[in-house]
């Protein structure tokens, strides 16, 4: 039995839930989320207690994994709505930076022409310090997948940590050729 796939989802306040054959629609404001029914799943929903309940129509090993999945993902699309969702990119190097043109992003990456990154529906960017980009946005998988886009441009190298990390993300440095051969063979 999945632990996650038995319990609740209460909706919260100002969210409109629409259960379909195919999809789950979520609805707040301008935002909109589709997530897409995965089978074997029942979905139904309590709209005087505001309840979204998960259940199986048979117990099988792939209905037992997609209960599970399908309460998270439904979970992420009401927390991304009320919430939303936040990466943050680290820049390092010298002369490297990023710009906000419009909605888009400019990047010198150390290569010899400027790097341009188009801004995808439903994300925002914020720049701080020519160094350090927040991703923010409702769906949390396009805000994941921009962001290792965006670190995929210039990947943190191991010797001197030059490039795109993640905030809080540990780099594993290596030695140089100078420190190793100095420390005695």
């Amino acid at each position: 039995m999945s632990k996650i796939g038995k319990q609740k989802i209460v909706i919260p306040e100002g969210v409109e839930v629409a259960v379909g054959d195919d999809f789950v629609i979520l609805k707040k404001d301008k935002n909109e989320l589709k997530v897409i029914r995965l089978p074997g799943v029942v979905i139904s929903y309590d709209a005087a207690k505001k309840e979204l309940v998960f259940s199986l129509v048979n117990v099988t090993k792939q209905t037992k994994s997609n209960w599970g999945t399908e309460r998270s993902l439904v979970w992420n699309a009401v927390q991304g709505l009320t919430k939303g969702f936040e990466k943050t990119l680290v820049l390092e190097g010298v002369g490297y930076r990023i710009t906000k043109t419009g909605e888009d992003l400019e990047m010198n990456l150390g290569f010899s022409h400027p790097v341009r990154y188009k801004a995808c529906p439903g994300i925002q960017f914020e720049v701080i310090k020519n160094t350090t980009l927040k991703i923010r946005g409702v769906n949390k998988e396009v805000v994941g997948q921009v962001a290792a886009e965006i670190r995929a441009l210039k990947k943190p190298e191991p010797y001197k940590g030059k490039g795109f990390h993640y905030e809080g993300e540990v780099i594993r440095r290596k030695a140089g050729k100078k420190a190793v051969a100095t420390s005695g063979a």
